[in-house]
């Protein structure tokens, strides 16, 4: 039977494990330069602050590399500084917290719990069943939370429209250019009609009914 736990028999859980003390002598393998080498801004008090890449004030080699096409392009995926963040709402939380008829709103899903805040943009997925007939306005909408919004009765409305996104343009190289003998044909023939008119409204026509007459 064990000795009761007192004073006179505690002990730690593991052995303390000595730390290494520097700068104690040569013979104690930290002495001297105390594992700092020698000279340098390394070497100096102060020298952990320097961030992370920084090479001492010549071009870093982020900077030497060459850039690729990436988060930092408009047209590329929504990440880095061109990231928007939306709170996902999936029909199946209106299914379960929402009465029939009911009105969902950024503040009426933050008082049924479904959202902490209104801060960030509601966005309603279409992930579970719907079967309640309910009001919606949101910040957006996918397109299968809208169908089965609309299936079960019920009305969405966008508090933000959406941006619409133009088709790119191509290069003027790659564009179909009308070939030569049709660009011609709309030139003669209104070369060949010009005459026609000239001859039957020429001042000298007008000039020879004004004698006769």
């Amino acid at each position: 039977m064990p000795d009761d736990l007192n004073l006179s028999n505690l002990k730690p859980a593991q052995a303390r494990k000595d730390r290494k003390r520097i700068g104690r002598g040569l013979g104690s393998g930290k002495g001297r330069y105390s594992g700092r080498g020698l000279k340098g801004q390394k070497s100096r008090s102060g020298s952990h602050k320097m961030r992370p890449g920084f090479e001492g004030g010549q071009n870093p080699l982020y900077m030497r590399l060459g850039k690729l096409r990436g988060q930092h392009s408009k047209d590329a995926m929504p990440v880095g500084p061109h990231r928007t963040s939306t709170a996902p709402v999936n029909v199946a939380a209106l299914e379960e917290r929402f009465d029939a008829g009911g009105e969902v709103t950024p503040e009426s899903l933050v008082e049924m719990g479904v959202l902490k805040n209104t801060r960030t943009d509601v966005k309603i997925l279409g992930n579970g069943e719907l079967t309640k007939k309910l009001s919606v306005t949101a910040h957006a909408v996918s397109a299968t939370a809208r169908e089965k919004i609309e299936a079960a009765g019920g009305t969405v409305t966008l508090l933000r429209e959406p941006k619409v996104r133009l088709p790119k343009r191509k290069p003027e190289a790659l564009r179909q250019t009308k070939p030569e003998a049709e660009a011609d044909e709309p030139e003669t023939q209104a070369e060949e009609t010009a005459p026609e008119a000239e001859e039957e409204t020429g001042p000298e026509d007008e000039q020879a009914e004004e004698e006769e007459s």
